[in-house]
C-alpha cells in the first residue's frame, strides 16, 4: 500500500534543501539523498494536505524514464539501495519508494522545456506575440494544436514562492554560455522526442516537458532531479486530445480548479482541499504511472 509523508525527518542527515515537494539530504561521497514527499504546491503555494502515496509514483516514474533514457544523456542516479543510507530507527518502508541516493552534480540555472504543443504560458506568448521565446510560430495556430515540430523554450530557475520566467535562447546563452547552452538544448529536445513517442504507443500524449540538469565533476552533463512526471510535464489522454480546448490532463489540474472557486488570494498559507478532490488527484497520478511503467502502488 502507498505511505504518506508530508514532511522528512532523518536526524543525522544534514538537509540541504526543502522544496515544494523535493526534501535533498547530503550524503558522504558527494552523493545526495532525495525524498519525494506528497506535498502538494498550486500557483506557487504548499498547500497543507498531502496526496497520499504521490511522492512514491512522483519518484517510480522519475525512475522509469531516467533508466529508460539512460542511452541518451547520463542521469543522477547511483542505483544504490536507500535502506543502506537511511539512519538508523528509519521506518524504512516509508522511504524505499519515494527516495534515490544521486550524485551531487553542480545545477544548471536554468530550466530546460520542450514544447511539441502549444499550451499554457507558450500558448498565451504566441496570441500576445506570434512567438514562443523569441521563435517565430507560423500563424493560426490554435490552443492545444501540434507544434511543425518540438521547440526549446528555457527558462530562468526561480526561488522557492517566485515564478519562473520564459527567456530566449540568446539570453540562456549570456547566463551559461554557448556550448553549455547548445548540449541542453539538444539533450532536452532528444529526450522529449523519445519520450513522447513512446508514451504516444501507451496512449498518453506528452505536450510538454521541463528538466533540469546538472554537471559532474568531470563537466559531464546529467539530467537530474525528477523526470518526465505529471509535476514537470504535461499528459494529455490522447483519446480525449481536441484541438482548440485545453485537453484534460494527469496532473494537480483538478485541485487547481478547485481552488479557482474559493475566494484565496493564492498567497500562503494555502486552504485545506477536500477528500474528495485529493482521492481524485492521487488517482490521476496512479494512472499515469500504470499506463506508462506498468507499476502500480496500491
Amino acid at each position: 500500500m502507498p505511505t504518506t509523508l508530508h514532511t522528512s525527518d532523518l536526524p543525522g542527515l544534514n538537509l540541504l534543501h526543502r522544496g515544494k515537494v523535493r526534501d535533498v539530504y547530503e550524503l558522504p561521497g558527494k552523493r545526495l539523498l532525495m525524498v519525494a514527499t506528497d506535498r502538494l504546491s498550486a500557483f506557487d503555494v504548499v498547500l497543507p494536505d498531502p496526496i497520499p502515496g504521490k511522492g512514491e509514483m512522483l519518484c517510480q516514474i522519475s525512475n522509469f524514464w531516467f533508466n529508460k533514457t539512460a542511452h541518451l544523456v547520463p542521469n543522477h542516479l547511483t542505483h544504490e539501495d536507500v535502506a543502506g543510507v537511511l539512519p538508523p530507527g528509519t521506518d524504512v518502508a516509508l522511504y524505499a519508494r519515494r527516495s534515490v541516493v544521486a550524485k551531487r552534480l553542480r545545477p544548471v540555472p536554468v530550466e530546460a522545456i520542450a514544447r511539441g504543443y502549444l499550451i499554457g504560458s507558450g500558448w498565451k506568448d504566441y496570441q500576445r506575440t506570434g512567438a514562443v521565446c523569441e521563435i517565430r510560430l507560423p500563424t493560426g495556430l490554435r490552443q492545444a494544436e501540434q507544434l511543425p515540430q518540438p521547440i526549446f523554450t528555457p527558462s530562468s530557475k526561480a526561488a522557492v514562492g517566485d515564478h519562473d520566467e520564459n527567456i530566449s535562447f540568446d539570453a540562456m546563452v549570456s547566463r551559461i554560455g554557448a556550448e553549455l547552452a547548445e548540449q541542453i538544448r539538444a539533450a532536452t529536445l532528444q529526450i522529449y522526442q523519445f519520450a513522447a513517442e513512446y508514451a504516444l504507443g501507451r496512449g498518453i500524449i506528452i505536450a510538454d516537458t521541463k528538466l533540469e540538469f546538472g554537471l559532474d565533476d568531470n563537466g559531464v552533463l546529467h539530467v537530474m532531479d525528477e523526470m518526465l512526471t505529471p509535476d514537470s510535464s504535461r499528459f494529455w489522454p490522447a483519446d480525449q486530445y481536441q484541438v482548440g480546448i485545453s485537453p484534460p490532463s494527469y496532473d494537480k489540474q483538478f485541485v487547481r480548479d478547485y481552488l479557482e472557486t474559493l475566494d484565496w488570494d493564492k498567497t500562503a498559507p494555502g486552504p485545506h482541499v477536500p477528500a474528495d478532490v485529493i482521492e481524485v488527484t492521487r488517482g490521476k497520478y496512479a494512472e499515469a504511472l500504470d499506463r506508462l511503467a506498468d507499476i502500480r502502488l496500491d
